[in-house]
């Protein structure tokens, strides 16, 4: 499990928003932490209309500052500022992790209103793609301030293929450490919800592509039935639930309905969020839902 956390730090408020999870995470892990700046070259005043670091010598003040506050009754907490000047933040805080030896990242992903439109083409979303480690994402609460973060509902959303339940050993492990209650979800579209080109392709034989899509939605519910039983044996709190209906709507309104503190996705590596089913169902459940997300990759971005 996770041992040694990494918290790349702007001097935003807004990046100060991932410091509640951090926290958490920290305590409940029994985590070393390290807060994290890359210095950028020609680095602005100001970020998102915030302030924004400048200089190694800020940058560590900031960052002790930072740790007293956050971070009082955590054993070992180091400030690390990375003073060589680059244009690439996202392969510095990767590039810093893999040499030591962090297990995760916990950052912000500066988005506002709906929480994580931002997040595609952000430095969050470069340092997913980049490497290798799980990634929590938080956001801002409305007034721009970091919000409390706690770990008693997690939801996993699931597919049909079988890769993404690589997955369940992190959440497994999560959810046991936080005596969490794990709701797994699968979303099976009704007719009436599938894609525009689906629908075409469909629309011959609608009364077949309805009962189609019911079989698998049958087909679904019996398959999580059997990884839930499965984790109860291992003592986990664990339900399954299949929706219907359009997967990114549905998971995130089930994610409010439910008041999930933690959704968790798998990721593939380099290609990012693009392989949890498709890309748009990816971008539509993090733009959304405001629930933290917990990115966690399951295959090798080395390979194609």
């Amino acid at each position: 499990m996770f041992k040694h956390i990494l918290v790349p730090m702007d001097g935003s408020k807004l990046a100060e928003a991932a410091l509640p999870a951090a926290r958490f995470m920290a305590e409940k892990l029994q985590a070393q932490v390290t807060l994290f700046h890359v210095v950028e070259k020609d680095a602005p005043s100001q970020v998102h209309g915030q302030k924004h670091l400048t200089g190694p010598e800020e940058a560590q003040a900031y960052l002790q500052e930072v740790a007293h506050t956050w971070f009082q009754g955590i054993p070992k907490v180091e400030c690390h500022v990375h003073e060589t000047e680059t244009e690439l933040v996202s392969d510095s805080i990767v590039a810093h992790a893999a040499e030591l030896g962090h297990d995760l990242v916990v950052m912000c992903s500066h988005g506002r209103g709906k929480a994580f439109h931002l997040l595609f083409g952000s430095i969050a979303q470069k340092v997913i793609a980049g490497g290798t480690l799980p990634v929590l994402i938080t956001h801002p609460d409305e007034h721009g301030e970091p919000p409390p973060f706690c770990c008693c509902q997690i939801l996993l959303p699931l597919d049909t293929d079988p890769e993404h339940e690589k997955g369940l050993p992190v959440v497994k492990s999560v959810a046991r450490i936080c005596n969490a209650d794990l709701h797994i979800t699968t979303v099976i579209p009704t007719y009436e919800s599938l894609p525009p080109d689906e629908k075409v392709s469909a629309r011959t034989l609608p009364a077949t592509a309805a009962r189609m899509l019911d079989l698998e939605a049958r087909d679904a519910s019996e398959h999580l039935d059997g990884v839930v039983r499965d984790l109860v044996a291992e003592g986990i709190h664990a339900s399954a639930h299949v929706l219907r209906g359009a997967p990114a709507e549905t998971i995130a309104r089930a994610a409010e309905e439910a008041k999930i503190d933690l959704m968790v996705l798998p990721t593939h590596g380099k290609t990012g969020m693009a392989a949890f089913w498709t890309g748009s169902v990816a971008h539509g459940i993090c733009s959304r839902s405001k629930c933290p997300l917990l990115l966690v990759p399951i295959s090798d971005p080395t390979v194609s």
